[in-house]
């Protein structure tokens, strides 16, 4: 019967469940009986970590594991009178296991670093295991992890609220929690890897219209992106760009990244071959201070046409939506267009199978055949 238990409830030393499980230094649990022979024999190092113990280690009573045990056993003692309802309770009860284990005061890295893992992965495709832990009240301990200085605590614990972002009903909720703050500290000061979960954070919760003015309005926000994409590497500045992108497609946060700088780096690491930067330039062209800045930039149309002629779907979308905008308000531009052979592009353009393609294109089109 014991194969139909969740692992943690077994004993590392005797496989079997356990009926007294007690914490030893080390952070990991056994069951009284079996650690205790251990001991017993002389032994003073971690059966599972190998690492010293105490002369005389304490044996810490896991009330929380012994108390899920139980009402586990007497679960699996009664039939089930809907068994299609809950196919795999069995997770519902790992996860609050690790719940309390992570949230227990005499939790120890190890601890929580295996607890964080795991919640992790158990949470990536089930919203029911999600909810469980935002109900649980433990978002605040997870938080609380986001500021370890520990690089891989707080990679895991940022995963695990990305983990719990992809609920609509946890974006607002982790907001009003004060998400922001943390991930946007982390992406200052954090590992590369840490850097790329908390800009890919600010992207989920962005889907939420009221938390991208929320984000764009938070100190340092959009900077911090920018800081990024300045300063980072490869899934950095990716997944900044990705951000930026998402919090720019509110109106007033547009104003916001040009007055930070965004229109320069945008357009360097665009040329680079990173197309998102394209992407967000077609959200920033949209206001006057992003025209203003994006044709201060030396070089732009040459990036713009780049993109044009051997870019994506998307991107030779946004490249043409971009120019359009600029060529629209400045005749410079428009003149300098007609000479980089963009007017002759576009009529290729208008036969394209992507219906925005053509439309960008015919939009283009006109703009430079009718004008000066």
């Amino acid at each position: 019967m014991a194969t139909h238990f969740p692992d943690d409830f077994k004993c590392p030393i005797s496989l079997e469940i356990m009926s007294d499980p007690v914490i030893l230094s080390s952070g990991h649990t056994f069951d009284r009986s079996s650690i205790q022979r251990w001991l017993d024999s002389g032994h003073r190092t971690c059966p599972i970590t190998k690492l010293p113990l105490p002369e005389h280690p304490r044996l810490i009573p896991n009330h929380a594991l012994r108390s899920l045990i139980s009402s586990f056993t007497i679960q699996k003692s009664q039939p089930d009178p809907n068994p299609y309802r809950n196919p795999n309770p069995s997770k519902k009860h790992q996860t609050q296991f690790l719940i309390s284990a992570l949230v227990s005061q005499s939790s120890t890295l190890e601890s929580s670093l295996h607890s964080l893992s795991q919640l992790t992965r158990l949470t990536k495709l089930d919203p029911c295991l999600r909810r469980q832990i935002t109900e649980s009240g433990a978002v605040s301990t997870i938080l609380n992890c986001v500021d370890s200085t520990e690089s891989e605590i707080q990679e895991k614990a940022l995963a695990l609220l990305l983990n719990l972002s992809l609920d609509d009903d946890n974006k607002v909720g982790l907001v009003a929690e004060g998400v922001i703050g943390r991930v946007i500290n982390v992406i200052r000061v954090g590992s590369p890897s840490s850097r790329a979960i908390g800009c890919t954070m600010l992207t989920s919760l962005a889907v939420v219209e009221v938390n991208k003015a929320t984000i764009g309005a938070y100190p340092n926000a959009i900077k911090t992106l920018i800081w990024v994409l300045y300063n980072g590497k490869g899934r950095e500045v990716r997944e900044a760009a990705t951000a930026l992108y998402a919090i720019c497609s509110f109106v007033d946060n547009r104003k916001r990244a040009v007055e930070c700088g965004a229109v320069p780096i945008l357009m360097k690491i665009g040329g680079m071959g990173l197309e998102r930067a394209v992407e967000v330039l077609s959200l920033l062209v949209k206001c006057k201070e992003g025209r203003e800045e994006i044709r201060k930039v030396n070089g732009c149309l040459e990036v713009l046409v780049k993109v044009i002629r051997n870019g994506s779907e998307r991107g030779v979308q946004c490249a043409l939506f971009t120019l359009n905008c600029l060529c629209s308000f400045a005749e410079e531009m428009r003149v300098e267009a007609k000479k980089d052979g963009v007017l002759e592009i576009c009529v290729g353009f208008l036969d394209d199978e992507n219906e925005k393609i053509r439309r960008n294109a015919a939009n283009l089109v006109q703009n430079l055949s009718c004008r000066g």
